[in-house]
């Protein structure tokens, strides 16, 4: 039995707790039914339902308190039920991808159904109270991504025990960070990177692992070790002499075990701050993995009479039944009730989101019949027909019909031509940013907006090498930002593999200059729920290539998460590392194409020096936004004067700078290879050919006002200088100019690119010499530019 361990707490209260959490589990499976139903008739794309896991879910529901954090996946639904945050009409707007944020609140229709999420920020992108809510950062599809997140959400709480202060995200560190993951997705290697760096930094995480036994149809035979995660885990348990994760083992079916369960781990993780792991076992998936298929294909008739039987919602009526708490009848009564109760949710939920669909069928049709009488063609009529008999317009539909039309009449100008391009463009107008806005932050206090601060110099500026002027904005950094915390692979005690943090650690101590672990997924994810719980912190990648292990949470979890919730969440993470230039095959970091386009909805910043780099950490600070902070590997030695104003400078993103000016050829570029451009332009003047050198400083945003466009009115010649390869960042910077600052009717020559080699660069400096542009690449490339429109003037070099 179940232990009532207040004592106040009287039989009936506790009958009637029972009783409700039936009709909370009863609806649940309504919804997933009807769900199911609304996706195979054709309303609905897709859909992913919580049936068979929604007993364990009440359990986790009631030891969830206000302030803590769910970092979970698409089988919660019983669960967001049950702490308020969801309801029936709301599960079925997703379904149905409705794009009003209040019918849809976790991602107005952005992405599918059973991906959920609580609001982190106000309208005006201000910080709720997130103490006084009871908080769900916001699901993600990709098996296991969900959990390095969890673990910077947990070890928030630990930092704010022993850190800091501030009661609108903590009190006391004492809120538990509360993942879900299905069993088949521990097999990821980003499960077993979270649950190492939980037991090794000793955070308040719970993990609950939803195990039916199978990942879509493969069974735990090929998917864990000992075919039971927990035994596999068994190495992590804690002992009596050291520390480690708590591990439970319980069937989904229990409900005085789960509650009992749930007790402790909540007892465990908020008072001790004890990494713990729920293995819920002997869970079934009635409906099968989703929409897309049906589980008889991949399990026998003798699993599936065994999940029959042991479906949790039917063992939870059994063990109700026989302790007495309800009837049989009545039980049957909350199940006939929620079916109504459903039903017209679902009922409800495809009204609202119908109607403005059919208002807007209605606004074209009067233009389109309008059309028909003066053009007559047969194409309208049947579009016409097609529209009006149509029980479920969309909006593709109704924009495409417009598009059409148009064609159609292209040589019929009309009046009643000229409203349905009105009509159209006004349509687009409204609706295009009901799925293209809020990749980036939107709100006053995007980095977009701080005001720059050029960094200052006197006579007694000295020389130093470039990582002096890093460590000591850092220090600056650390001293007035009492929240930012910087951690990463060798990041602590030797201050990074650079020195650019030398010597901070033993003024900031441990926990703000720290080291982890060679596990880049983590350090992200880490990063990523530190920033959703108010934090400012900086993720240190060591090198370039590095990120590639982490590329995945950041593409899929940073770089959307802004997006997918509509703006309702925001995690202002740093992320730090180094490259370009190195010789070899690996450090050698240039795979920007990969960055740029996998990292849409973070900041990519390329900084040439050091002081350029200190602005950027200063203005992102003075901001909310994500971004990438790549630092020249072999720049930290290179001579630099010292700003006075150190800490204070602020670099504006999305800003160009000129570095040479000229009338020739504009010479565009980033980073280390700046530095032979800028050369390479000196060699230029002795050969008569005056070049303008442009360092654009950000990948993304890139030239906001347009310079690079103004210098070609000059010099009418482009030449991008790029050591990413081929087709590669070269390629998205001639793009941006040409066709989003519509530069190319301004060049008098084709506009040219010079990269590196289809390969990674070679070791040494041979390797370097011939994998990279080198000054002689650049002298050469741009002369030919310049050869080709006066031959006589410049006569062929080679």
């Amino acid at each position: 039995m179940i232990e009532i361990k207040n004592s106040k707490i009287s039989f009936e209260t506790f009958k009637n707790e029972v009783v409700n959490d039936y009709r909370l589990v009863s609806l649940s499976r309504e919804t997933s039914i009807l769900g199911r139903k609304e996706v195979l008739t054709g309303k609905a794309k897709f859909g992913i339902f919580g049936d068979g896991k929604e007993l364990p879910q009440i359990a986790m529901s009631k030891v969830f308190k206000k302030g803590d954090f769910r970092s979970g996946y698409y089988r919660d639904q019983t669960f967001m039920m049950a702490i308020g945050a969801l309801s029936p009409e709301q599960l079925f707007a997703g379904l149905y991808a409705h794009t009003d944020g209040e019918a849809e609140p976790m991602s107005a229709g952005r992405q599918m159904g059973g991906h959920f999420n609580t609001d982190f920020l106000n309208s005006d992108g201000s910080w709720k109270n997130l103490v006084q809510h009871k908080n769900s950062s916001s699901d993600v599809s990709c098996t296991a991504s969900q959990m390095p997140r969890l673990v910077g959400l947990a070890h928030a709480s630990k930092l704010y025990r022993n850190l800091f202060q501030d009661e609108n995200f903590s009190i006391n560190g004492n809120e538990v960070a509360w993942g879900t993951i299905g069993n088949a997705s521990t097999s990821e290697g980003l499960f077993f990177e979270s649950v190492n760096a939980a037991v090794v930094l000793q955070i308040p995480m719970v993990i609950s692992i939803w195990d039916d036994g199978y990942g879509i149809s493969v069974s735990n035979e090929y998917q864990t070790a000992k075919e039971s995660i927990s035994e596999a885990l068994s190495g992590f348990r804690r002992t009596s002499d050291q520390p480690g994760a708590e591990i439970f083992e319980v069937k989904g079916w229990d409900y005085p075990a789960l509650i009992n369960a749930y007790e402790r781990a909540h007892q465990l993780a908020s008072e001790q701050h004890i990494p713990i792991i729920i293995h819920v076992t002997e869970l079934t998936q009635p409906q099968g993995h989703s929409t897309s298929g049906s589980h008889e294909r991949y399990k026998s008739e003798k699993r599936l009479a065994w999940e029959r039987e042991f479906d949790c919602n039917l063992k939870f009526k059994e063990w109700i039944i026989s302790h007495g708490f309800a009837t049989k009848k009545e039980l049957q009564d909350i199940d006939a009730e929620n079916v109504n109760l459903v039903k017209n949710a679902k009922n409800s939920a495809w009204i609202h989101y119908l109607d403005p669909l059919i208002k807007e069928r209605d606004s074209l049709l009067p233009l389109l019949e309008n059309i028909y009488i003066v053009s007559a063609h047969e194409e309208i009529l049947k579009s016409i027909q097609i529209l009006s008999t149509s029980r479920a317009p969309n909006r593709k539909i109704l924009a495409s019909t417009a598009r059409k039309i148009l064609r159609i009449t292209l040589r019929d100008p009309s009046e009643e031509r000229n409203k349905i391009d009105q009509w159209l463009n006004k349509y687009m107008l409204e609706h295009q940013p009901k799925f293209s806005s809020k990749l980036y932050n939107e709100f006053s206090h995007s980095v977009l907006n701080v005001p720059p601060t050029p960094p200052r110099y006197d006579q007694n500026s000295t020389l130093v090498d470039g990582r002096i002027v890093l460590k000591e904005n850092f220090k600056s950094i650390l001293k007035n930002y009492h929240k930012v915390l910087i951690f990463g692979e060798d990041t602590g005690a030797i201050g990074d593999v650079n020195q650019g943090l030398e010597g901070l650690q033993k003024i900031y101590g441990k926990d703000r200059v720290a080291d982890r672990g060679i596990r880049e997924a983590t350090i992200i994810g880490e990063g990523i729920g530190m920033a959703l719980r108010g934090l400012r912190p900086i993720a240190e990648i060591q090198y370039l290539d590095y990120v590639l292990y982490a590329l995945q949470i950041m593409s899929d979890d940073l770089a959307t998460l802004h997006y997918r919730t509509n703006g309702k969440q925001i995690a202002p993470l740093i992320i730090r590392t180094r490259g370009h230039r190195l010789e070899g095959i690996w450090h050698s970091g240039s795979q920007m194409a990969a960055l740029i386009h996998l990292l849409r909805g973070i900041y990519i910043l390329v900084p040439r020096n050091m002081t350029q780099a200190s602005g950027f950490y200063n203005t992102l600070l003075s901001g909310q936004d994500p971004a990438l902070v790549i630092e020249s590997l072999n720049g930290y030695r290179i001579k630099e004067k010292m700003p006075t104003n150190i800490g204070e400078f602020k670099i504006p993103l999305g800003k160009v700078e000129i570095l040479k000016t000229g009338v020739d050829i504009t010479l565009v570029s980033y980073g280390s290879t700046l530095r032979l451009v800028l050369d390479a332009a000196h060699i230029l003047t002795d050969l008569g050919i005056n070049a303008e050198v442009i360092d654009i400083q950000c990948l993304i945003p890139f030239d906001l006002n347009h310079d690079i466009q103004k210098s070609l009115r000059k010099t009418n010649r482009l030449l991008v200088i790029d050591e990413d390869m081929p087709g590669g960042a070269s390629s998205y910077i001639v793009n941006e100019i040409l066709e989003q600052q519509n530069a190319y009717p301004l060049l008098d020559s084709p506009p040219q690119t010079l990269t590196a080699k289809a390969h990674r660069p070679a070791y040494g400096t041979d390797g370097d010499y011939f994998s990279k542009p080198s000054i002689d690449d650049i002298v050469e490339k741009a002369y030919d530019l310049i050869h080709e429109s006066d031959p006589s003037s410049f006569p062929k070099l080679r």
